[in-house]
């Protein structure tokens, strides 16, 4: 060999290796160990809370841009359809606003499942009366009166006496709950059974909340509370605070366990859980309603991705766990521009080591 063609052939192959590691950067194929996707084409598929379903959305458009080869389909029907769906393995994780029960975690038929903390939220009573200009103030016993079917009109001295300036007229009041399984209505009645006693043994906490014969009108989802609350005058519905802000509905402020009527902001909510994160057990299934805490928003609650620990399939949990560190680190910039509240610090420590007991055969798949 001539020490030209040593020469051409040497310079050859280092040209072919710098477009090969071109051609995987721009792919965006992530080189190494890192915290994006290692497992090539993959597509997840997860179910469960509307509450959840605009961050969801975020999220899997935001880490598909980075990730181009990991494919995420989430679709809302409500945490008791995400509770079957992780259930009966018919999607690869879910997403739900209610922990699970002893019971439901008994029914799965994949063994273990990991509650993963992602988002804090606000469930919020929003209302459609076009004569009042100021936010609404409602006590525990008012909403649960209502809601029970006891306060029909909406000049109702109860509603008065909280709101003595407000344009309160002699009109029917509908409200509005949820018609489907769901981990709102969940949150929402852990609240009342907390704080009413009538409530906690007329109804108490549930993912379907069965009023009173002839109250109120149901819609399936956070978008069919929304659109009935929206569309009807003289209603008032529990949605998540982010639809009703989409909707430019105004939202009530609701009395907390300190005697204060407070606003439903990320702040507020991230107030109630900071207050409760010591108090979690390890599982971390716990309820964040009606905290401790002068500033903290009493309905506020935390979505749980539903997974597996053991996964079956090495690539889609090693994608799965990837996306979740993903979310609740680089994810975390998004939350409050879409109205929900980020894990706080020691809550987020909590989930690392969730994220990190997901495994394939007893070998973790995070690095």
């Amino acid at each position: 060999m001539t020490g030209s063609n040593f020469f051409t052939r040497k310079i050859t192959g280092i040209f072919l290796f710098m477009c090969l590691s071109l051609s995987l950067a721009c792919s965006g194929q992530p080189m190494g160990e890192s915290n994006g996707s290692q497992g090539g084409n993959s597509k997840l598929t997860g179910a469960g809370s509307t509450f959840v379903k605009p961050m969801m959305d975020k999220w899997t458009n935001e880490f598909g841009k980075l990730y181009p080869s990991v494919k995420i389909d989430y679709s809302g029907g409500g945490s008791g359809a995400g509770i079957k769906a992780i259930q009966n393995q018919t999607s690869d994780f879910g997403a739900s606003d209610a922990a699970m029960s002893d019971d439901e975690l008994k029914q799965a038929k994949g063994g273990e499942i990991v509650h993963i903390p992602v988002v804090l939220g606000a469930v919020v009573l929003t209302y459609n009366l076009k004569e009042v200009t100021e936010p609404l103030k409602l006590t525990p016993e008012i909403i649960a009166d209502i809601y029970l079917g006891k306060i029909k009109k909406w000049n109702d001295e109860k509603i008065k006496k909280e709101n003595p300036n407000a344009a309160l007229l002699a009109s029917d009041i509908t409200p509005v709950f949820r018609a489907d399984g769901s981990g709102t209505s969940d949150v929402f009645t852990d609240f009342l059974s907390k704080t009413v006693p009538e409530w906690k043994e007329k109804v108490g906490r549930t993912k379907n909340p069965q009023l009173p014969q002839g109250v109120g009108i149901g819609g399936k989802g956070n978008e069919g509370v929304m659109g009935q609350v929206k569309n009807t005058p003289n209603t008032i519905g529990y949605v998540e605070l982010t639809f009703a802000k989409a909707n430019n509905l105004p939202t009530a402020l609701v009395k907390n366990a300190a005697e204060n009527f407070v606003e439903a902001t990320s702040e507020t909510v991230s107030s109630a859980a900071a207050g409760m994160t010591a108090k979690m057990p390890e599982d971390l299934r716990y309820e964040i309603t009606n905290a401790e805490g002068a500033d903290a928003y009493p309905i506020s609650g935390m979505v749980y991705i539903l997974a597996y620990k053991d996964q079956k399939d090495t690539v889609k949990g090693k994608n799965l766990a990837d996306f979740l560190w993903w979310a609740i680190h680089d994810g975390e910039k998004y939350v409050k521009e879409l109205h929900y509240a980020p894990l706080p610090a020691e809550l987020v420590k909590k989930t690392e080591a969730k994220i990190n007991s997901l495994s394939n055969g007893g070998k973790s798949l995070r690095p």
